[in-house]
């Protein structure tokens, strides 16, 4: 095979050439799927950031898209590098991993950190919330979250269902309901009039743990999707290194 301006590359600089590539192709994939669930969690489960004063959730979906996106590019150029064999553009994307590497171990301190903050916030924070904002005036945002979270995840109230006695909603004089509807079983128009446990989601630990469970969860996906790229990475480094110092001087 020739390379560029005539010269003939080895049988092993050939073989790097397009191991990188194909790591290259896995490292787009990789992005792709960053970004796939970045979004998918902005949009399928936006509803809870209204639960959370801070915006650590919402936040933590940016950041996917944005990574998604910085490895897509980054990808992109790799493979470009790769089959111009420009070893110039070799150190722009060995430059690119490096820097994607070091921010990933800081995202990830980050995001323990915040975790341990988000999840005292939690516990300190929801059930005001449910209380004080469920039902009321400019509070669609939350009302919708709620119900959707206590249906989701068969949960009722903060800690228990006896949470909902101090709703400002449930003490309105005109409503007879112990909880909300959302609360049922089957849910239906005034089914929260009974909280009998045949009829109520009865959860030890209540919506709080099952929100601090879905949050962990959603921390573990990156953690694993965070060590997948960052092994991809290094693979990467070393490949992209071993074809910089196999290919001749780039002419241009």
């Amino acid at each position: 095979m020739e390379a560029q301006g005539g010269n003939r590359l080895s049988c092993g600089t050939i073989c790097l050439k397009y191991l990188l590539f194909l790591f290259n192709i896995l490292f787009w994939l990789a992005g792709a799927a960053v970004l796939a669930v970045g979004v998918w969690t902005l949009v399928e489960k936006s509803d809870y950031i209204s639960l959370l004063n801070s915006s650590f959730y919402s936040a933590s979906a940016y950041i996917l898209i944005a990574a998604g996106v910085i490895v897509i590019v980054t990808g992109i150029i790799g493979c470009c590098a790769t089959l111009k064999e420009m070893r110039a553009l070799l150190i722009v994307y060995l430059v690119l991993l490096i820097c994607i590497f070091l921010l990933e171990i800081i995202a990830g301190v980050l995001a323990y950190i915040t975790y341990q903050e988000l999840d005292e916030e939690l516990r300190q924070n929801l059930k005001v919330t449910m209380q004080e904002k469920y039902k009321q005036p400019g509070e669609n945002g939350v009302t919708q979250a709620v119900d959707k979270l206590q249906q989701e995840f068969k949960c009722c109230g903060s800690y228990n269902s006896s949470d909902w006695r101090d709703c400002a909603w449930i003490q309105e004089p005109h409503n007879k309901r112990l909880v909300p509807d959302s609360c049922c079983k089957s849910p239906d128009d005034l089914c929260g009039l009974r909280d009998h446990p045949s009829n109520i989601y009865k959860v030890e630990g209540g919506c709080i743990m099952k929100l601090e469970e879905f949050i962990l969860s959603q921390l573990y996906i990156l953690g694993a999707v965070g060590i997948g790229i960052a092994f991809l990475q290094l693979v990467g480094m070393m490949f992209t290194c071993c074809l910089y110092q196999n290919l001749k001087e780039d002419p241009y």
